[in-house]
């Protein structure tokens, strides 16, 4: 059975307070990494550390993103209330519920089945229906369902995926890691009214890798 006790609810005051004093400063963003219970997107192992500022390892080899991390990208997102939005790498479940706490339509792509499996049970079980999951190839976006405000992407990429742009409407804007294997530049993509993008880069990150295809 889900709970989510007080002690959860204090716990999670505490890292907003944290999150606070690293510079996240978009109230909604608090509010939403306020109200998700991260310890259910997480393994039993590690329930005890669900509320530390840190990364934990997930099924099929993949992580549930440190919360400054979430609240990063986030902020660079910075999502508006019935936006469509594309997250590349489901993963957990923990980023897309803090897009849907903030009032976005997610249309979430996941390369692992078990996870996306797994996944879509917990987003349903705690009540985040509006929410579309699929299991496929990120690199490839769902053209079916473009164009779409806003992307993220969660796992760190060597370039721009140039499908994922097409993807955008004009005016749009990605968010995405890019770079080798042993670190990545945080990217702001913003698509252009004539089509073209301008670049912009920001911090430093370590994500796990984008890979094309989906997992055998």
């Amino acid at each position: 059975m889900l709970q989510d006790t007080f002690r959860h609810q204090g716990l999670r005051r505490q890292l907003v307070v944290q999150l606070k004093e690293k510079g996240i400063d978009n109230e909604l963003v608090i509010e939403s990494i306020g109200k998700v219970p991260r310890h259910l997107f997480m393994d039993n192992a590690f329930l005890e550390y669900a509320y530390q500022d840190k990364a934990f390892p997930i099924a099929c080899g993949q992580t549930i993103s440190q919360p400054y991390t979430v609240a990063y990208q986030t902020q660079l997102l910075d999502p508006k209330k019935g936006e469509k939005v594309l997250e590349i790498g489901t993963g957990s479940g923990y980023q897309t519920a803090v897009l849907a706490e903030m009032g976005a339509k997610v249309f979430s792509i996941e390369r692992h089945k078990p996870l996306h499996e797994g996944t879509r049970k917990l987003l349903d079980s705690l009540n985040y229906v509006s929410v579309k999951t699929f299991y496929g190839d990120g690199f490839k976006g769902l053209p079916a369902f473009a164009p779409f405000d806003k992307i993220i992407v969660t796992c760190g990429a060597e370039m721009i995926p140039m499908n994922l742009v097409e993807q955008l409407k004009p005016g749009g804007m990605m968010i995405i890691p890019v770079g080798p294997l042993a670190e990545q530049t945080m990217t702001i993509v913003l698509k252009k009214s004539n089509g073209e993008t301008e670049v912009i880069e920001m911090d430093k990150f370590r994500f796990v890798p984008m890979l094309s295809d989906k997992a055998r």
